[in-house]
């Protein structure tokens, strides 16, 4: 997926009011797909309503390319445009499926867009496992949600639902492939550590120099916990390596405040997906010094992690409505 800029969440200009708002959304979550040309035109049917990403310009050949050959990057960017021009014209096939009539967006579609073009509340969810990479972008105002979300930039689901199933909307991001074979993991549920050993160690363990992660634990001995107190220094060296070379996948949510002019960034959730599955990372400092906490956790907490952040956004807003 080349061509998908995720920047606009931080520097985008403020949005114009949703075309059609969304009501008050109390049954079962809606999801239709959609092509990349089909999500723009309804995108512009309502009201130009900008989406929560753009697409990046063609990547230009340089000199060496040129001379040389294309690059992989290049190779993908054309491969990537060359598929979504080759798709139906959109106005033909929105009417087609029922979704426009008569040069109107359906109205639910119209709401979701909408809403997507200007939420109180932006969540943004960016997940690779193995070789795929899902992107999520969740817009929550009032008491409705809409979602959007690809795998290749170029077929989109496109969701709307009431707040009170935002947890398992969330939950159904977070799981992962069932071509993801879990196993046991060496790394114990819960481990508490130096930051900086963290850090140095996973650098160490990418640069191919195991040898010296002994040695960087060795400088902090004592200062790693476990699920039963302190570990042991091999203990503490087989974990950090086994965090490096069981890690298969990543998830990063941000969590953001968009009803302004200003983006007030609210938090951040990362996760990384080992053997046996996902381990939540949380830095925090205890007498002065910044320490990591790297916990398992399952799809669902998802939810639980990102509450806090989101609960005073989702109070401040419900009592602006009233």
């Amino acid at each position: 997926m080349p061509t998908i800029d995720l920047t606009r969440v931080g520097s985008r200009e403020p949005a114009p009011a949703a075309p059609v708002p969304l009501r008050p959304i109390h049954e079962a979550p809606r999801r239709i797909g959609l092509t990349l040309p089909e999500l723009q035109c309804a995108a512009r049917l309502a009201s130009d309503a900008p989406l929560p990403f753009d697409v990046a310009p063609p990547a230009a050949a340089d000199t060496m390319q040129s001379r040389l050959g294309q690059s992989p990057a290049t190779t993908d960017d054309q491969a990537y445009r060359t598929v979504v021009s080759s798709l139906h014209g959109p106005d033909e096939s929105l009417t087609r499926r029922g979704l426009v009539t008569d040069g109107i967006l359906d109205v639910g579609v119209a709401g979701a867009v909408g809403l997507l073009a200007a939420p109180h509340i932006a969540l943004d969810v960016d997940v690779r496992v193995s070789n795929v990479q899902a992107k999520v972008w969740h817009r929550q105002a009032g008491s409705a949600v809409a979602s959007l979300s690809t795998v290749d930039g170029i077929v989109f689901e496109l969701a709307w639902f009431g707040v009170d199933t935002w947890a398992a909307e969330l939950t159904r991001v977070a799981v992962p492939s069932e071509e993801i074979v879990l196993k046991a993991s060496a790394l114990p549920s819960y481990v508490d550590l130096p930051f900086e050993l963290a850090d140095a160690a996973a650098e160490a363990v990418r640069l191919g120099r195991g040898d010296l992660v002994p040695v960087l634990v060795s400088r902090h001995s004592g200062a790693a916990r476990g699920p039963d107190g302190v570990l042991s220094d091999d203990a503490v060296v087989r974990l950090l390596v086994a965090l490096s070379s069981e890690a298969q996948g990543r998830l990063r949510t941000l969590v953001a405040n968009v009803s302004g002019p200003d983006v007030d960034t609210v938090g951040v959730v990362s996760w990384t997906l080992l053997a046996d599955g996902w381990r939540a990372l949380r830095p925090h400092h205890e007498d002065g010094v910044l320490r990591l906490e790297i916990r398992a956790v399952d799809p669902k907490d998802l939810a639980a992690v990102v509450a806090p952040a989101m609960a005073p956004l989702v109070v401040e807003r419900t009592a602006d409505d009233r």
